[in-house]
């Protein structure tokens, strides 16, 4: 009887086993889901919603848009830009949550639907770079919210190999969403490097660390390749005003308000910086750049309206892609 017994749960185990093992073959086994090979007239209909609501600032209009774009992929889970575009609207609700009268806790669910739309970009366009820094970002950020280490170490780790994909887009992206660590950590340092990393991936050479020169640079304006995510697009109309009042605000905080005051500067040599909305922030910067940076560390600013830090203001991500 005994023998029986313990040959009964010999076999119990094994099948245990077996079939464990069988349903880790089945997952592995699982064909992958493949990109659309062409995109639907919904798809398209949902993008021209998308890029109206980002180009002219509608953060109030961030739900119907969604709304489009959700509806677009629930019809065509396979399209890589729509699940980006989804993505980029969660985190644009996010970043700039500092509009709202009142910020809902539920706010930091976008961070995670982020996550998820930006990881179904990346595994239909594995090639897209952009989609992959978003994607580190995303993580980056839950592993924040929720205090995990080993959430944030991931995307860390993601932001590196995203950098080895596209330099001059993605140096700009990890060292951006790390500009909210504290400015004597090890992370921010790393993110003010990365930044002066990315000026030197766009011009070919070292750009000077105490004047910031850009002037000379201008010269090498491009709409073509990956340098293209330099300067201005159609995309970010004003990505360069944008990535140096970034450039000021971080210098600001670390307490180097001179060097601060030239990036500053650099974003006026602009073609479109009087019709930029934000170049009343830049000069107040400028003006009050040494008060701030004791302010921008305590998460406040000088001067008139102009906000703290980018990244927590309400212009994180309309100070390069409003018109």
């Amino acid at each position: 009887m005994l023998l029986k017994c313990a040959s009964s749960t010999v076999f119990m185990i094994v099948l245990g086993v077996s079939l464990a093992g069988c349903a880790k073959i089945a997952v592995w086994n699982a064909p992958p889901k493949s990109p659309s090979e062409q995109r639907t007239a919904l798809a398209k209909k949902a993008d021209e919603l998308f890029w109206d609501t980002f180009h002219n600032a509608r953060y109030d209009r961030i739900q119907p848009a969604l709304e489009a774009e959700t509806a677009a992929y629930l019809a065509d889970p396979a399209d890589a830009i729509t699940a980006a575009h989804i993505g980029w609207l969660h985190f644009w609700r996010l970043s700039e949550a500092s509009r709202l009268d009142a910020t809902p806790a539920t706010i930091t669910d976008d961070a995670v639907v982020a996550q998820k739309y930006f990881a179904e970009a990346v595994a239909l366009d594995p090639h897209e770079a952009r989609y992959a820094g978003f994607l580190a970002s995303a993580t980056l950020v839950e592993g924040s919210i929720d205090h995990e280490e080993k959430t944030t170490r991931r995307g860390y780790f993601m932001l590196l190999d995203a950098i080895k994909e596209w330099p001059e887009f993605n140096l700009f992206t990890a060292g951006y969403v790390m500009s909210g660590t504290p400015a004597a950590s090890a992370q921010f340092k790393q993110a003010i490097d990365w930044e002066w990393e990315d000026l030197d991936a766009c011009v070919g050479e070292k750009v000077d660390r105490h004047t910031a020169g850009y002037a000379k640079y201008l010269k090498q304006e491009t709409t073509e390749g990956k340098k293209r995510v330099c300067w201005n697009s159609w995309i970010a109309p004003h990505n360069f005003e944008g990535f140096f009042l970034n450039m000021g605000d971080m210098l600001v905080k670390t307490g180097d308000w001179q060097t601060a005051r030239n990036a500053y500067r650099n974003a006026q040599l602009s073609t479109t910086y009087e019709t930029w909305a934000y170049r009343k922030v830049l000069e107040d910067r400028i003006i009050h750049a040494e008060d701030n940076v004791a302010l921008f560390n305590a998460g406040k600013s000088a001067g008139a309206k102009s906000a703290p830090i980018m990244l927590t203001s309400a212009f994180s991500c309309m100070g390069c892609h409003a018109n």
